[in-house]
């Protein structure tokens, strides 16, 4: 993992953004999509279907398998990645996130619930504040208080819809005037 990404799963702010992209990608009320907290990185998705059962998407943590789908789709590529050794003893957890420690999910929804513009302003802000942090600009704990600050401050301007023209102005605009905060 690169460092924006280690970043962004120690702030669990990639969860926040895995739920935005569920809800845009499959059409889901926030309130069905549920995200827990699973150290071995081996299940990458679950579906729950109606008569109780569930569906896991599960591989070995590497990004060459998902890479390789991408290129490639929709066929798979032979040896992208070594699969998982169900013959080999394995544990796989799963825990709720604390969202007090975790704001950064329940910011996310939040933002989602607002609108797009919303979730892209919540994207952007957290580029901009992972970028300061690396930096040294602020603090780790500050990233997800900065993000939240860009969010409430922007999203009571939001309260209609933006054209992509409109959005991407706004985002570069909100990014130059984070970027010269810090």
């Amino acid at each position: 993992m690169g460092p924006v990404v280690t970043i962004n799963s120690a702030t669990l702010v990639n969860k926040g953004l895995e739920i935005i992209e569920a809800h845009y990608l499959f059409d889901i009320a926030y309130s069905k999509i549920e995200a827990v907290i699973h150290p071995q990185s081996i299940v990458h998705s679950l579906v729950e279907f109606k008569d109780g059962s569930t569906l896991a998407q599960a591989s070995p943590p590497d990004m060459k398998g998902p890479i390789a789908y991408a290129l490639a789709y929709p066929n798979r590529v032979a040896g992208a990645m070594a699969p998982i050794n169900w013959s080999a003893k394995q544990s796989w957890d799963f825990e709720p996130i604390d969202e007090k420690r975790f704001p950064a999910v329940q910011l996310a929804r939040r933002a989602g619930a607002l609108g797009s513009s919303v979730a892209a302003i919540y994207n952007a802000a957290n580029e901009v504040a992972v970028a300061a942090f690396m930096k040294e600009e602020i603090a780790f704990t500050a990233i997800v208080d900065t993000i939240e600050k860009v969010v409430d401050k922007l999203s009571v301007v939001l309260l209609l819809e933006l054209e992509i023209s409109q959005m991407s102005a706004l985002l570069s605009k909100m990014r130059g005037c984070m970027q010269m905060k810090y």
